[in-house]
């Protein structure tokens, strides 16, 4: 009698996904500060909003990828963006304009490490009775094979659908001591059993896995449904599932922004998926963890050496961006940002020059930037965290000289926006139009002035800046007093809800 083929493991994932529409979270963890990329990436602009190499930022990379998933047998729901309060309005303003649907934003009013935010992620997901399959990525990642990327993912989609907890792992190409590794039971092409993780290692362990050929570098992304997702964080770190159920369960919503509880979010035992759950798991065999390889040029971007490794390069190795001038250089990355940069006799360098700052440092010891960051932080400067350009929702404003008693500012206002009606106790402003139409709420009187116009605000006076036209409005600011920091700001009425 003829028996049947028995199914594949991997074939059963497959006949298992395709009899319904899979509904699929796509997921972006947009936390961190990215200080190995400092001075181009700081706290309060890191590296995932940057665009390092073509025209989008890493962040909306990441989201046009996700969205590229969708298939006959894969819906995709509005994304789901888990980053800092501070950023939400850099998410927002990355996101206009990119033809994708809503997304909401839970905002963590500190980081807890990506154990919490995926927490976040499931829990909004799970609200309405769904039960989707997550797919969760960092936003800070860089792929140069789009359809590669997608092909995987979408295996992953299928696999995760039918239980599994997947992870995308990236074949080793050099003994990277800054990541962590992933230990399959057999080599292949589908979805392969994981065997172990393994802690970021020592150069010698890390030549050694390179070497075996059965280890794999561990991309963070993690594909899995949420339901599973919240079974195995019970499971292993039941306190955080806890924590993280009682923050949530204490939210407020506004409009696209949810926040959790502030105080209950900030006591959360900080972890990262990893750590939390996935090291655990192939020690019990309660869970079925899975690894799809992902061949798709990937590199998390984690310094500058890796940024001149996906960088496009002349016949002498450098990568440059902006500006500069190179003479006897060669395998060398030159980023300038506001002035000519020349180099010349360099070998195997980054060179970073911002308005405010400027990097030289051994490619090879990139990662060793966050020294200097530290530094910079325990001398209480403000470099790591701000750009001489800061970015606030209603648009930018860029330092552009100061001394004693004095600053002068150039201030951009987006098309319909407006800054906070305020006042401020030390010092006077006078205001002088560039570009655009400004309408000034100065005391009681509200006047519009036109390029080359100009008025001055008393110190106390209560005052507002708007944009009432269809182009940016420019102007020049001169403060004059006693004091000028950012925090002699009293607000009395805000559009974007800051105190």
């Amino acid at each position: 009698m003829h028996r049947p083929r028995a199914l594949d493991p991997q074939d059963a994932y497959l006949k298992i996904a395709l009899m319904s529409s899979i509904d699929l979270q796509p997921v972006i963890i947009a936390g961190g500060s990215g200080t190995r990329l400092w001075p181009l990436s700081r706290s309060t602009y890191p590296k995932q909003f940057l665009a390092l190499h073509g025209r989008h930022s890493l962040f909306q990379q990441a989201a046009l990828r996700l969205h590229s998933l969708a298939a006959a047998d894969i819906a995709i729901g509005g994304l789901c963006v888990v980053c800092n309060e501070d950023h939400r309005f850099l998410v927002l303003d990355q996101l206009a304009g990119m033809k994708l649907p809503p997304a909401t934003l839970l905002l963590e009013p500190t980081g807890r490490n990506t154990a919490p935010a995926m927490t976040l992620a499931a829990l909004d997901s799970t609200q309405q009775g769904r039960d989707p399959v997550l797919v969760v990525t960092p936003a800070d990642q860089s792929i140069g094979d789009e359809a590669a990327f997608t092909a995987a993912l979408q295996r992953a989609v299928r696999a995760a659908s039918a239980g599994a907890f997947v992870i995308l792992g990236v074949a080793p190409d050099r003994p990277e001591t800054g990541y962590g590794y992933i230990r399959c039971e057999r080599t292949g092409q589908g979805e392969m059993k994981v065997a172990k993780f393994a802690e970021k290692p020592d150069a010698a362990t890390a030549q050694r896995y390179l070497d075996d050929a059965g280890y794999y570098w561990n991309s963070g992304m993690f594909v899995v449904r949420a339901s599973v997702w919240l079974k195995a964080l019970g499971r292993f770190r039941a306190d955080i599932l806890d924590a993280t159920r009682l923050a949530w369960d204490g939210r407020n919503v506004d409009a696209s922004f949810v926040r959790p509880d502030k105080a209950l979010f900030e006591a959360i035992p900080s972890e990262s998926v990893d750590y939390a759950v996935l090291e655990k798991c192939p020690d019990v065999g309660e869970f079925d963890i899975r690894m799809v390889p992902l061949a798709a040029a990937w590199s998390d971007l984690g310094a500058w050496d890796a940024v001149w490794q996906v960088s496009a390069k002349d016949a002498a190795g450098n990568a440059t961006t902006g500006d500069a001038l190179l003479s006897d250089t060669r395998d060398t990355l030159v980023h300038a940002t506001s002035r000519l940069v020349g180099v010349i006799g360099l070998h195997d360098v980054v060179v970073v020059e911002t308005p405010d700052a400027v990097l030289v440092a051994d490619r090879s010891r990139s990662q060793e930037v966050k020294n200097i960051v530290s530094q910079l932080q325990q001398a209480g400067r403000s470099e790591p965290s701000l750009h001489r350009q800061v970015h606030r929702p209603w648009g930018w404003y860029d330092s552009i000289d100061s001394g004693p008693r004095f600053q002068v500012k150039r201030i951009m206002v987006k098309p319909g926006a407006s800054l906070s009606l305020q006042k401020h106790h030390h010092r006077a402003e006078h205001w002088i139009v560039v570009s655009g139409t400004a309408e000034v709420t100065n005391g009681d009187h509200v006047i519009l002035l036109g390029e080359n116009q100009s008025t001055y605000i008393p110190l106390g006076q209560v005052h507002r800046l708007a944009n009432p036209g269809k182009v940016p409005l420019e102007i020049i600011e001169v403060q004059s007093g006693s004091y000028l920091g950012e925090d002699d700001i009293v607000r009395f009425e805000d559009h974007y809800g800051r105190g």
